[in-house]
């Protein structure tokens, strides 16, 4: 099967235009309030606390912050990306055009995952201004990260395709993810709690993101990295056989 690369670049270059008109929401903002996460937990209140693991308290929360937003932009800049056709009608413009869904996908989910890495630099580089850090695997690190920005924006663009309104974009972001990344070790090692809670929170699929990232950090992590890796392909695997039977289906989409 040959792809139409004109049809995914156009895709592409649409959605990237369209950040670049919003670039103060998807960019400046999450960045401002990562700062002042940085500010608040890395620098006041890391600086009254101890090591954890060998490492300062204000660099051991950065995969924590940094994996929060980057699940966050990604879900909801793919979600945006696939609901305004909706919401406008020009789906169905997209849907009679010469491309098939795997094109589709590549152009609004490559973009949503640009669009969140570029973010997750910048969030690494404001994140050295107010803590230093080293980076242990700095390739590990980035193969972590395009792995959970295109897993993510997978997902995004399932919730997208599901939602009818602006206000069901916003529930899993809101609602779901950041709980779970705030209850998943972003601030704090799960081996710091008391059983059962400790066995609980292995449930919790955020902790697999964020130990993975804290190994590529520092080398030390909560759970195995080969068991966090296995687990974002299974996610990711899963995001793409959903999608694969929404176009075959046309569910929520044709009607």
């Amino acid at each position: 099967m040959s792809l139409n690369i004109h049809g995914i670049r156009a895709i592409y270059a649409f959605e990237m235009n369209r950040a670049k008109r919003t670039w103060a929401q998807s960019i400046i903002a999450p960045v401002l309030t990562t700062s002042l996460y940085f500010i608040v937990f890395g620098s006041a209140i890391g600086s009254r606390m101890g090591d954890i693991g060998g490492v300062s308290y204000g660099a051991y929360i950065i995969p924590g912050l940094l994996m929060l937003s980057l699940l966050s932009e990604s879900i909801s800049n793919a979600a945006f990306g696939i609901y305004m056709p909706k919401w406008s009608g020009t789906i169905y413009e997209l849907l009679s055009a010469p491309v098939n869904w795997v094109e589709v996908l590549m152009g609004y989910v490559g973009a949503a995952a640009t669009k969140s890495l570029i973010l997750a630099t910048l969030i690494l580089l404001t994140a050295r201004l107010f803590v230093p850090y080293q980076i242990a695997h700095p390739v590990w690190l980035v193969g972590l990260l395009v792995l959970t920005a295109v897993s993510f924006c997978l997902f995004g663009f399932i919730i997208g395709l599901w939602a009818d309104n602006f206000q069901k974009l916003q529930i899993v972001p809101l609602l779901v993810i950041t709980p779970l990344t705030f209850l998943g070790g972003a601030f704090y090692s799960i081996n710091m709690l008391p059983e059962p809670w400790q066995t609980v929170s292995l449930f919790n699929p955020v902790v697999y993101l964020i130990s993975g990232l804290r190994w590529a950090f520092y080398g030390t992590s909560d759970v195995p990295i080969a068991v966090s890796t296995g687990m974002t392909i299974a996610f990711m695997a899963t995001c793409l056989g959903v999608v694969w039977w929404v176009f075959r289906t046309g569910w929520r989409i044709r009607r």
